[in-house]
């Protein structure tokens, strides 16, 4: 089970930080994801996180103003998001899946509830 929070109101150019927990002993072996939905708009990926933490990927469209991260210890994946734009509002979704687990919503087996981030101008 997957636990998301952090999100809420902020204005361009400002910062928020999601976090994302996990119950269970054994989120060390899941690839983690944050995606993010938009009204009448696809589930898309964000940020994707391997199983050690060691490789990250990111959307081009959040490249160099989002990082993120995990603590194993913590049971817990973050989204730094920096550099806010109007356009990065959305409900945002964590998520984990297999190790195979890759950039679409279809590949990962477990999700939190979400949390709504909105970007004023």
């Amino acid at each position: 089970q997957l636990q998301a929070s952090g999100g809420g109101l902020v204005q361009a150019g400002g910062s928020l930080r999601l976090s994302c927990t996990a119950s269970g002993r054994t989120f060390s072996s899941y690839v983690l994801g944050w995606f993010r939905q938009a009204p009448g708009k696809e589930r898309d990926i964000v940020a994707r996180i391997s199983r050690s933490g060691g490789s990250t990927y990111y959307a081009d469209s959040v490249k160099g103003r989002f990082t993120i991260s995990r603590d194993n210890s913590k049971n817990t994946v973050y989204l730094q998001m920096n550099s806010l734009k109007p356009e990065d509002t959305a409900v945002y979704y964590c998520a984990a899946g297999g190790v195979l687990a890759g950039l679409t919503y279809m590949e990962y087996q477990y999700w939190g509830q979400g949390t709504l981030v909105t970007v004023s101008s």
